[in-house]
């Protein structure tokens, strides 16, 4: 069960570092998720839980973006940033 630890862990220590905040929310989720997918997966294999998790917020951070049109509000930050031409 230690392990189910170790993924909130490292993201809060990433979040603190990155944005100089903690979030007990953002904090607790992942525990929460894997809490979830072992009842919906009726398994107790770990790693599987640990994946299924991964693969969730992958899926969802993706839909959030196109929701929410990330790509072209961001257009002209990326241009600058990274030095790129559009046609």
């Amino acid at each position: 069960m230690i392990i189910y630890f170790i993924t909130p862990i490292l993201g809060s220590l990433k979040n603190y570092v990155k944005y100089k905040q903690f979030n007990i929310l953002n904090f607790l989720r992942t525990p929460v998720i894997y809490l979830l997918f072992q009842l919906i997966s009726q398994t107790n294999d770990y790693w599987k839980i640990l994946i299924l998790e991964r693969w969730f917020f992958f899926i969802f951070k993706i839909i959030r973006s196109l929701w929410r049109n990330d790509y072209i509000k961001n257009k002209e930050k990326y241009k600058i940033k990274y030095k790129l031409k559009y046609d």
